[in-house]
């Protein structure tokens, strides 16, 4: 091969190597930028929890801390096993519902449908099932789910979400109980089981801001002079006070304006409707680690009963039996 051809060559090499950075740099920067171009209609993020409580998602009230961001209040069950062995797979089962039919304000401010996530907080020692255990027939409703432990220590306590709720308003959770016999800080007994659910988006932000599903109140006592909107901002209702200072809300696209120009308004007066559809809720529930040699033993001890109570029933035929042939003499 000549020099020309090969400078010809290793320019062709270089050309498409270009064009092949071009388009790796585009598709990151689509993908960095997306949600500032096109906001996601992702509703429900269990992972914020981690933001304002790093340690743990529960309270010392006993309250999760999901609920620092959704106020409303929802339903929400668990199902659990009364019992279980040592060293084996069973379900945790977060129910979420709501109603289907309905759709939440998104953040730019349009309408779609709701998400929802769940906080599970398991004994010490239980966690998710490796995927060697879950079975088959479980593989359906664990599919499409990415179970995420609160912290790198914490595998008991687990979060999943944001999912789409349609599909997922029975989430389950295959989980791996521990065994006493390898692990020594683990014994028998009860423990508590913690959940927490939420649907569609909070109210607040992890900073304390609001998101633009909630209600906005009036900043000023006045009277509003002017209401304007602009887009990907939304309404601004200035309001005058009695001492002639202006005052601008600005109330982000969502929620809708029950005021208008005009209107005398009070400071904390709601000035638009709620849009937010969805919240959250929690439960608790028991389940007993279950010693088999403890199972085995309480069915030997009803066996034996069952047939003390036999022989004392034979025993007390045969007597019957006796008595009556002596009287016969």
């Amino acid at each position: 091969m000549s020099k020309i051809d090969r400078a010809a060559k290793w320019k062709t090499i270089g050309q498409a190597i270009a064009k092949i950075m071009v388009v790796a740099i585009a598709t990151i920067g689509l993908f960095l930028t997306s949600d500032i171009i096109h906001p996601q209609a992702a509703s429900a993020y269990p992972f914020w929890a981690q933001e304002t409580a790093p340690a743990t998602p529960r309270e010392a009230t006993g309250r999760i801390v999901c609920a620092n961001c959704h106020l409303g209040a929802k339903p929400t069950e668990v199902e659990v096993p009364q019992s279980v062995l040592p060293d084996t797979v069973f379900k945790a089962i977060v129910k979420v519902p709501y109603d289907t039919s309905v759709q939440q304000v998104l953040g730019d401010g349009s309408k779609g449908g709701l998400n929802v996530g769940a906080v599970l907080m398991l004994p010490e020692g239980f966690k998710i099932a490796p995927e060697d255990r879950i079975p088959e027939e479980w593989e359906e409703e664990v599919s499409g789910l990415y179970f995420q432990p609160y912290a790198e220590d914490q595998e008991n306590v687990v979060l999943v979400g944001p999912i789409p709720g349609e599909q997922y308003q029975e989430i389950v959770f295959p989980v791996l109980s521990p065994d006493p016999a390898t692990d020594k800080s683990i014994n028998f007994g009860k423990y508590a089981v913690h959940v927490g659910g939420n649907r569609g988006r909070g109210q607040v932000y992890p900073a304390g801001n609001n998101s633009n599903n909630t209600v906005y109140n009036a900043s000023a006592s006045g009277t509003i002079t002017d209401v304007t909107y602009e887009e990907f901002v939304g309404n601004q209702v200035t309001i005058e006070t009695a001492d002639g200072e202006t005052i601008v809300d600005t109330v982000p696209p969502g929620p809708e304006l029950i005021v208008s120009q005009g209107d005398t308004v009070e400071a904390g007066q709601t000035i638009t409707s709620n849009p937010n559809v969805g919240g959250f809720g929690q439960a608790d529930g028991e389940i007993v680690l279950q010693d088999a040699n403890r199972v085995k033993w309480l069915i030997a001890f009803f066996a034996l009963v069952m047939l003390a109570q036999i022989m004392l029933v034979l025993k007390k035929k045969q007597v019957e039996k006796v008595q009556a042939a002596e009287m016969n003499f």
